[in-house]
């Protein structure tokens, strides 16, 4: 073990009147300065327990900005070095997100350890399925064994459960040497229910505001430049100390600032400071529910700078054109049909300023399309919340057929936005995933369990037929079963999924981003769809029988197809019952 070393500790904590450092079993008086942080400096080991008495609470409480947790969000932090890792990743120069795409995933579930280095040992799968990244789900520590993330506290943290930070580093390495890009999903908008002791350091929350999830975060009362600071920071944390190479922001639209300098163009721009530095490109990807092109409008231009963002737009309509669903919030785009659908591959939004019956108003902003490229949109048939928020976390490959899968991948990976594809749909798995929970705290756990089963039992749901999030069996249930990939339909799916990438990287027109230059063709009664992408062509038929589609020019080669190869005669083509091709054209 080295020796301890003379080491400052500081804390930001306007607050409380008085801050002591426990190291330790030592207890050591702090000096605060005007603008309410505390320091002192002692001699610490290296991974010396620490934490921070406050005025006359105990016991000590956490580093608001500590690395490790041992011991849970409750205990003392522990000192962690990032730049003690000697990283391989020396030749790793990036990867622009343009023309590449990416794999979400969640660590408990991913593999059946749950954890990073588990999760390592399947990233060959990855580079032989083709994508360019990988997006993990929250790893910031929370209370409890498993949870998908969102109830996160230690924000600097990696949870222990996973591996904690060194294997997070190992990880990220790892995919690096693969020539995998590490997007990580990070949570600012609100903070989990069980270990959240940042109010007694200073003011995390804004007086008055509220959420979906309940207190605001505070981006604009006072002394909230220190608590941007502090959001600004972590993500600069791993970017930087943790060498990730792009941050997923969770439901930007939560971040309710009152500045004429949103926190997000400020971190656009310290972001983009850091990529210079660095020498490789650095990615913000927001899942904003706005539909607001102003989240990637570049802020030279007047926008907040993110590098991309989610299309919800796009799930929606795709899942409603496939499934038939049209209740809650996929009702519009039941009604749309394939013009919905044909809209948003032309313009990524069906909401662009048009009524949404959900909001009971009118929503979004129409897609400058001649200055905003596809690939700012991430396009997915399946992710985390629009599968783990239905009411059994069942996914789509419980209701459509693989034929019918297959031609949601087809339209997926062939369009203009940037594809997003979450672990296990590549093989069409048969597992759920759940909404889980580990709360330690048994009330706070009987309260989640009520309010998820109260919710859908509103809507019509049997209590029993929702899985009670506490239960360690739901958790159990969501984990992937890798054993799967053996068997058909899995692997003829995962087939098409690998070929669909790799067709992907090798014609440059299927990464064209330029959305004038997408055109859809459609026949709702007939339930075709045909999406022209410079001299290729994409055909859909989503009918229970075979279709017969004329085309605008006459096919030369079948590049790739679900199924049975569809018949070409002349400017026609004839494809079998939900099906898809992409097809090259004179």
């Amino acid at each position: 073990m080295p020796p301890a070393q003379p080491t400052e500790f500081a804390v930001w904590a306007p607050l409380p009147e008085r801050v002591r450092l426990q190291l330790d079993d030592e207890v050591h008086p702090m000096t605060r300065d005007d603008d309410g942080w505390w320091r002192t400096v002692v001699d610490a080991a290296p991974e010396a327990d620490y934490g921070f008495l406050l005025d006359d609470t105990t016991p000590a409480r956490p580093d608001p900005r500590g690395r490790r947790q041992p011991d849970g969000v409750h205990g003392l932090s522990r000192r962690f070095d990032p730049a003690a890792h000697t990283w391989g990743d020396r030749a790793w120069t990036g990867r622009p997100l343009a023309g590449s795409s990416v794999y979400e995933l969640h660590l408990g579930t991913f593999t059946p350890e749950g954890t990073l280095d588990a999760a390592a040992a399947k990233l060959d799968h990855l580079v032989d399925l083709g994508v360019g990244f990988v997006e993990l789900l929250p790893v910031n520590g929370f209370n409890g064994t498993h949870n998908w993330g969102y109830d996160g506290v230690a924000w600097y943290a990696v949870q222990e459960t996973y591996g904690g930070p060194a294997a997070y580093q190992r990880f990220v390495d790892a995919c690096h040497q693969r020539g995998l890009g590490v997007i990580q999903d990070v949570v600012y908008n609100h903070l989990g229910p069980s270990g959240n002791y940042l109010p007694e350091f200073f003011p995390v929350f804004s007086e008055g505001g509220a959420n979906t999830w309940g207190d605001s975060v505070n981006l604009s009362g006072p002394h909230s430049d220190e608590v941007r600071r502090y959001i600004i920071d972590n993500a600069l944390m791993w970017l930087g100390d943790m060498h990730v190479d792009g941050l997923r922001l969770d439901a930007v639209h939560a971040l309710v600032d009152e500045r004429a300098t949103h926190v997000l163009e400020e971190l656009a721009a310290e972001v983009d400071a850091l990529s210079v530095a660095v020498g490789r490109p650095l990615t913000l990807i927001a899942e904003s529910d706005l539909n607001d092109p102003r989240m990637v409008t570049p802020r030279a231009s007047g926008g907040l700078g993110m590098t991309a963002q989610w299309s919800d737009d796009f799930h929606h309509s795709l899942h409603a054109v496939l499934t038939g669903e049209g209740q809650g919030y996929y009702r519009d785009f039941a009604d749309a049909g394939l013009a919905g659908l044909a809209k948003v591959l032309t313009g990524a939004f069906l909401h662009d300023g048009a009524w949404s019956s959900f909001r009971k108003r009118h929503h979004g902003r129409p897609v400058d399309t001649t200055r905003l490229p596809g690939w700012k949109f991430l396009a997915y048939l399946q992710d985390h919340d629009q599968i783990g928020n239905r009411a059994t976390g069942d996914r789509i490959s419980a209701t459509l057929s693989p034929a019918q899968l297959a031609v949601g991948a087809t339209i997926t990976l062939t369009s203009p936005f940037t594809p997003m594809l979450f672990m296990g749909e590549e093989w069409g798995a048969s597992t759920p995933w759940q909404f889980f929970t580990s709360h330690p705290e048994p009330e706070l756990g009987k309260a989640t369990a009520e309010g998820r089963i109260g919710e859908f039992a509103e809507h019509g749901w049997d209590a029993a037929e929702v899985p009670d999030p506490q239960d360690p069996q739901t958790f159990t249930r969501s984990k992937l079963d890798w054993s799967e990939l053996d068997r058909d339909p899995h692997a003829g799916l995962l087939r098409v999924h690998t070929d669909l990438l790799a067709l992907r990287r090798a014609h440059p027109e299927l990464v064209d981003a330029d959305l004038t230059r997408v055109a859809v063709d459609h026949d709702e009664a007939e339930r075709w769809l045909v999406v022209r992408r410079g001299s290729l062509r994409v055909v859909a038929n989503l009918a229970d029988e075979p279709r017969t589609v004329d085309l605008d020019a006459a096919p030369t080669e079948v590049l790739f197809a679900t199924g049975e190869l569809p018949g070409l005669d002349g400017a026609t083509v004839t494809l079998p019952a939900h099906s898809a091709a992409v097809l090259a054209t004179r």
